[in-house]
């Protein structure tokens, strides 16, 4: 009798086939059942009993999840699936976070995947976080299909007929139509709207392992009907007969299957949109192509820190093949590293493979200064994938310090791994002062590293209460600033004014590259130029940081492009640590528009240029009716309506502002913008305001002008807190 096939051969085996995988992800809002329904994916695979389906959280392997109940990082695995006898497919799957704090790790997911299940729970239908992963998936041109979860809910607790509860489902598909018709890239939005006729939606629950599709009512003789009759029968036997007519893992699969493209069709369309290289040349070909001979692209999506294996990056080829034991370069590190092993996942177990190809998802240990976002080649000089962008950015931080003197260098260690297996966690170190800065997307982010710390470190550490991140901006233009290198032979000639709105919504949604601008791509420029930038203008840019810009009108200089490089460096600086408290710099313009320069190269260096070009950019700024800025939280309550002007009072009590507020028969849904300076209480106080009953979630985030009366206060707050002495005047 021939031995039987390991998972692992499987795997490999179907990894060269490019047509039978899928890279799929669940992403959802959370609570509305990703991790159980990747259970109940699992079992059906033969990677879990069905007993434990749905129960077992198998890939919440983390202590910490386990314990909480929630997924905090992103997990992979490779499932061999059997369409029906002999036709198999390898599904690289990917169970992502649901809660916003953690939503770095849905951001890395999206790029290593070209389909989702977007998971829905039936009462609760379009939640914020539903809104904000399809809005990074549709983004990235990942194409979603839709499971709308816990269709058990509508019969045992909202007591629906049949007749109510199809119109309530009706409304959440149309709902999720429309939102696909606004967000998805143009050529997208009709083909891509989910429909039951055409199997891209399904209903079931995970938790009792089943799930019904059109396609599979019509196989299975099941119906709606069928489904009324069991909730409302008290027989459990008729639970579990439905799932085993119907389990969860035939019907999504099938879908998965079915909708979702293999990379050699996803990467026709999702390459010109994360590469932006010449699409026309032999690299851009082979990547669209999938081409397991062209060079090797892999993308860098992830970081999992093993205690075996120390790093391991995560990653999605996207052309050729890597190799264990092959040399590959880090584009963006500039470095040459040596790949010692190659790993497949099954759940939170790894295993060793000797290579991998082009359409795949890979883990690579022995790399080191690896971070997510890093493209790996088997060519030296080429463009790296675009940079991994997340939708919210940290708005609040911590101080962390050693209880024990002797961990503090074991503590500066586990900041900078954990910063590198955390797109969303920011740390600073200050090794004058001794303090340890974590910025994080909200409180629970934070009490996350502080467990890591604690658990997986070791580490015992005492905290700072939560402090807010500012940022700093101007309200109007500077007079022209004049900035003298220390030797007196070079002068600069700025001022500073504020970006508009339209220009800094554009850089903050990440739509045009930062860094040092050699040259503009004409997508970005026509980005520009809609927003209300001159075409002139745009070929003056020299360089961005975050929102803001700097700009080069100077005329006629013999050797302004020798320093231009530094003066770049100098606008870098104080974009960074802005002249009023060190906050970061928002919506800022800053213009050169003259300088004089000493003939001979040796006078105007770098230690003559930068500090003169820093000192006049602080000059112009601190000219230029300096603000802070404070992160406000856009926010949604649901409640009962009973509860709606205590809570309504609440939010304004905490400077909240009540943008809308919609009533749901006896509930009401509002939405509100709440400073995060004052949100820190805010879910127990809902609580008590609402007998329990209240609940609110992050729609999403923006900056607004901290008000008058608070602002010196909160600045000597900051100055204070960093060991600032004079203010700038």
């Amino acid at each position: 009798m021939p031995e039987k096939e390991s998972l692992t051969d499987k795997v490999v085996r179907l990894m060269a086939q490019q047509h039978r995988i899928r890279n799929m992800g669940v992403i959802a809002h959370i609570d509305h059942g990703k991790t159980t329904t990747c259970d109940s994916l699992l079992a059906g695979c033969g990677m879990l009993s069905e007993e434990k389906a749905g129960k077992q959280l198998y890939l919440d392997s983390e202590k910490i999840e386990q314990e909480r109940q929630m997924t905090v990082k992103s997990s992979n695995v490779n499932m061999v699936y059997e369409l029906k006898e002999g036709d198999e497919y390898l599904i690289n799957l990917i169970d992502t976070p649901g809660h916003v704090d953690f939503g770095g790790h849905v951001t890395r997911a999206i790029r290593a995947i070209d389909g989702a299940i977007v998971v829905m729970d039936a009462v609760e239908g379009v939640m914020p976080q539903t809104e904000m992963v399809l809005r990074q998936a549709l983004r990235d041109k990942v194409k979603p299909i839709l499971y709308i979860n816990k269709m058990d809910r509508l019969i045992t607790e909202m007591r629906y007929t049949p007749e109510v509860m199809q119109k309530h489902l009706i409304g959440l598909i149309i709902q999720i139509n429309s939102f696909i018709k606004d967000l998805a890239p143009t050529d997208m939005k009709e083909k891509w709207q989910v429909n039951v006729q055409d199997n891209t939606v399904a209903f079931g629950a995970s938790r009792d392992n089943w799930a019904l599709s059109f396609k599979r009512m019509k196989e299975s003789g099941l119906s709606f009907k069928d489904v009324y009759d069991t909730y409302t029968s008290s027989d459990k036997e008729k639970v579990k007969e439905l799932a085993r007519r119907s389990p969860v893992h035939k019907v999504l699969l099938d879908m998965v299957i079915e909708h979702l493209p293999s990379p050699l069709e996803a990467q026709k369309y999702r390459i010109p949109l994360i590469w932006h290289g010449e699409l026309e040349s032999d690299i851009g070909k082979s990547l669209q192509t999938c081409d397991i001979n062209g060079p090797l692209m892999l993308s860098v999506t992830n970081i999992e820190i093993d205690p075996q294996a120390g790093e391991i990056g995560v990653g999605r080829i996207f052309s050729g093949k890597i190799v264990k034991g092959q040399d590959v370069f880090l584009i963006n590190n500039k470095q040459v590293n040596k790949v010692q092993q190659l790993y497949i996942w099954k759940g939170p177990h790894k295993f060793q493979v000797e290579d991998a190809v082009a359409g795949n998802q890979i883990g690579m240990a022995g790399l080191k200064n690896i971070l997510a976002g890093e493209t790996l080649s088997s060519l030296q000089d080429v463009v790296p994938f675009e940079p991994v962008r997340h939708i919210l950015q940290p708005v609040m931080v911590k101080a962390i310090e050693a209880k024990n003197p002797k961990d503090l260098p074991k503590l500066i260690q586990a900041l900078k791994e954990l910063e590198i297996y955390d797109i969303t966690l920011k740390v600073s170190i200050n090794h004058e002062t001794g303090e340890n800065l974590i910025a994080g997307l909200g409180t629970l982010h934070l009490e996350i590293v502080e467990d890591k710390l604690k658990r997986s470190y070791g580490i015992d550490i005492v905290s700072s209460p939560p402090i807010v991140v500012y940022k700093e901006s101007i309200t109007t233009r500077s007079n022209a600033m004049e900035g003298k290198s220390p030797n007196k032979h070079n002068r600069f000639y700025l001022y500073v004014e504020p970006l508009s709105e339209s220009i800094t919504e554009l850089l903050d949604a990440g739509e045009i590259h930062s860094g040092r601008i050699k040259a503009l791509s004409d997508e970005e420029r026509a980005k520009l130029m809609e927003a209300g930038m001159s075409r002139d203008e745009t070929k003056t840019l020299v360089a961005i940081h975050g929102d803001n810009v700097f700009e080069e009108h100077t005329h006629g200089i013999i050797h302004i492009g020798e320093i231009i490089e530094m003066c770049a460096e100098a606008f870098v600086d104080v974009m960074k640590a802005g002249p009023q408290g060190k906050e970061e710099v928002k919506g800022v313009k800053v213009i050169l528009s003259d300088a004089t320069l000493h003939e001979d190269a040796i006078h105007r260096g770098p230690a003559q240029v930068i500090p003169a070009v820093r000192d006049a950019i602080k000059d112009a700024f601190m000219n230029a009716g300096p603000v802070l800025l404070e992160p406000i939280q856009v926010i949604r309550v649901d409640l009962p309506m009973s509860f709606l002007s205590n809570v309504s009072a609440l939010v304004q009590s905490k400077r909240g502002v009540l943008n809308e507020i919609k009533e749901e028969g006896d509930k009401a849904v509002m939405s509100a913008d709440l400073p995060v300076a004052s949100s820190f209480d805010f879910t127990n106080e809902l609580r008590s305001g609402s007998e329990g009953r209240g609940s609110w979630s992050l729609v999403g985030e923006k900056y607004k002008k901290l008000p008058k009366d608070l602002y010196v206060q909160v600045l000597k707050q900051i100055r204070d807190r960093k060991g600032i002495e004079n203010p700038q005047s």
